[in-house]
């Protein structure tokens, strides 16, 4: 079938209105999995979702419209990978998955919401497969729904079948993804698909297009009082548009975006001086660091940097 044939439009997205009573209950009772979040991870075989970064993987380029809706660069994961269990820290995000192998775990494609907390997802992962992540505001256009939804109003990671957002077109993306040959012919599908959601998805407003800003250009430091002040919103009403926009509230998003930070510097090598990554990074103190490491990654920061290999 040619690639014109994708076009998202189907369940949630067949025209009629978001309705979220109903369609809440309708993506809650088809979930596939729940990825767990709690305590710190005993189980043994589970991978930091940043370990893949040495991976055997493919990466392509999105078409210049999904830039600003997208958080990075197409992702495929080839079947070199070793087996893995995903921890996926706490995130904004929100990512689609098109399965290339047969897995006993979640369905052929799927999507995982924003969380609030790290996720241990349950069972292994496929052996190969295609990953897209959604940048904050851009899954919002995408999905053409509140992103909180996604997971039934709640923070929880959830897995739900793409089918249950897209209807029939997110079962043929599955199944074309799979046919196609290459990788370079798999993203173009993901392209077409993307795009044509993008056609049909409603923008984000501007005031929480400018909170969101906001948070990202003071490093998660600024106010989220004096944000509301600065859209001219209530704290309430910020919190609630902020909220089905973005996927996590103006406070949550403020911590993601400061510990974001802390690992995109930890990432970037070298032997990490704690203390100093704490106070520069808006930290009270080190336990500080510490506590949200545990509470948005699951492990310490010490454990995290030495499954990097940094330091």
């Amino acid at each position: 079938m040619p690639l014109a044939s994708i076009d998202p439009v189907g369940g949630p997205r067949d025209g009629r209105a978001w309705r979220p009573e109903r369609d809440r209950r309708r993506l809650a009772s088809r979930t596939t999995s729940r990825a767990r979040g709690g305590d710190e991870p005993t189980e043994t075989g589970w991978r930091i979702e940043t370990e893949r970064s040495a991976w055997p993987r493919v990466t392509g380029r999105p078409h210049a419209l999904l830039a600003r809706l997208l958080a990075r660069p197409y992702s495929g994961i080839t079947a070199a990978a070793p087996r893995h269990r995903l921890l996926l820290p706490a995130s904004a995000r929100v990512s689609l998955v098109v399965k290339l192998c047969d897995s006993p775990y979640r369905a052929p494609a799927f999507l995982r919401g924003a969380h609030d907390r790290f996720a241990l997802v349950d069972g292994e992962c496929a052996r190969s497969y295609l990953e897209v992540w959604m940048a904050p505001l851009g899954a919002y256009r995408l999905l053409g729904m509140p992103v909180t939804e996604l997971v039934g109003g709640g923070l929880d990671a959830a897995d739900v079948d793409v089918a249950d957002v897209f209807g029939a077109a997110g079962r043929l993306l599955a199944e074309q993804v799979r046919a196609a040959p290459t990788w370079p012919e798999r993203f173009a599908l993901v392209d077409r698909f993307l795009l044509a959601a993008a056609d049909h998805g409603p923008g984000p407003s501007p005031e929480v297009a400018r909170a969101w800003q906001l948070l990202v250009d003071s490093g998660g430091s600024v106010a989220i009082g004096r944000v509301a002040e600065e859209v001219g919103w209530s704290h309430q009403r910020l919190i609630t548009r902020f909220g089905q926009q973005v996927g996590v509230t103006p406070k949550t998003a403020a911590r993601l975006v400061r510990f974001e930070r802390v690992l995109q510097r930890v990432r970037a090598g070298g032997a990490p001086r704690w203390e100093r990554l704490a106070a520069e990074g808006g930290y009270a103190d080190q336990a500080h660091l510490i506590r949200e490491f545990r509470t948005f990654a699951g492990v310490t920061p010490t454990a995290y940097a030495q499954r990097l290999g940094v330091g």
